[in-house]
């Protein structure tokens, strides 16, 4: 048990905090979370070795301390090419795009203060996806808007089909303010009618057009580069640290509207300002590597239930996504010798399991 200090008042009035260890720096304050930070370290560790493992294993395969001597300037000039030409980049891409999608699952999770919300599932990975697959089917000049649509490129067409999908479940939701359970419902129907337009696409289109349509709509990390690499670290800067400056606000949303306002929260402003960075991070990780599902479903809670706290955690979320997708690579990569499967139908595979157990435990939880 410690004891903070209250600075306008005093040491005669203070605030017990059981359990946490408090910590100050001028002006600003918290508790150390000493398991939060010991959850973050082990994740890490495991991100590490997962990349390491990643960047080693194939054709040509590399010593786990090889790939890292490479990493720091080492290695011949073979695993030179290999390891910082070919596989780091696909390596960096699982990473970035894991770490953006928990991230965003968090925070959807937190605002909804519904274990099932996640971009993969109020609509927003499936906007970029049906952007996607109309470029790659009418892209080529069957449709005049399709023709000029294509100039855009499929990353960036998918960037805007899921920022257009966010708006439009965002705006039938509103009355007067978002409510979580309504956030999710809406967002469901709009997954479902996009769902239907994907699937018009796919029957309209060519043989090799739907089987690249399909190829997309697993999410795939092969042949990314540093083009992909680049533009997501951008927005990871960007938007990562938005997140941590909001996330302060994660604890007020988890209680109902007015004991968050009591609390001082401006409801309806705080949960637009952390909504609007969940969708950046999910357009710009699908727009990178297609929609790889479950991630953001599924990490925030196991990061939750590994921390022990009330609301996903933001930093284990961000790496535990990131692990889990470059763990998930891995397999997808090596599981079936020379044939190499989507990662994101091994993640779905892996988290499909994680969601019966969220449906049962939400059933549970209902009936007391």
């Amino acid at each position: 048990m410690s004891t903070l200090t209250d600075p306008d008042t005093g040491p005669r009035s203070t605030v017990v905090v059981p359990g946490r260890r408090a910590v100050r720096a001028g002006r600003f304050s918290g508790v150390l979370r000493v398991r939060t930070a010991v959850v973050l370290l082990v994740c890490a560790v495991a991100l590490v070795l997962a990349a390491a493992v990643n960047m080693g294993r194939g054709d040509y395969p590399i010593a786990i301390t090889d790939v890292l001597a490479t990493l720091f300037g080492g290695g011949d000039a073979g695993q030179q090419l290999v390891v910082l030409e070919l596989r780091l980049p696909r390596t960096l891409v699982g990473a970035l795009v894991g770490g953006a999608l928990a991230v965003s699952g968090a925070i959807l999770q937190a605002v909804a203060r519904n274990p099932l919300a996640s971009p993969d599932i109020i609509g927003v990975q499936w906007g970029a996806s049906a952007a996607a697959v109309f470029i790659i089917v009418l892209g080529g000049g069957a449709a005049g808007v399709g023709g000029a649509f294509a100039s855009l490129g499929i990353p960036l067409a998918a960037l805007i089909g899921g920022l257009v999908a966010s708006v439009a479940v965002y705006v039938l939701a509103w009355r007067k303010g978002i409510q979580g359970f309504r956030l999710v419902l809406i967002g469901i129907g709009i997954q479902a009618l996009l769902v239907a337009a994907v699937q018009w696409l796919l029957t309209v289109a060519q043989i090799y057009q739907a089987a690249q349509a399909q190829v997309w709509l697993n999410g795939s990390l092969n042949a990314r580069s540093w083009n992909e690499v680049v533009p997501l670290s951008i927005a990871m800067l960007v938007l990562v640290p938005a997140a941590l400056v909001l996330v302060h606000l994660l604890g007020a949303l988890r209680f109902d509207d007015d004991t968050a306002r009591g609390l001082g929260v401006r409801v309806n402003g705080a949960r637009t300002a952390l909504l609007l960075v969940s969708v950046g991070l999910a357009s710009v990780a699908t727009a990178a590597a297609g929609p790889i599902a479950f991630i953001a479903l599924v990490t925030p809670q196991i990061a939750r239930r590994l921390c022990r706290v009330g609301t996903p955690p933001i930093g284990v979320s961000l790496v535990l996504g990131a692990a889990l997708t470059v763990l998930s690579d891995l397999i997808a990569r090596t599981a079936l010798g020379s044939v190499e499967l989507p990662v994101g139908i091994v993640t779905a595979v892996l988290g499909a399991p994680f969601l019966l157990y969220l449906l049962a435990r939400t059933r549970q939880e209902a009936r007391r």
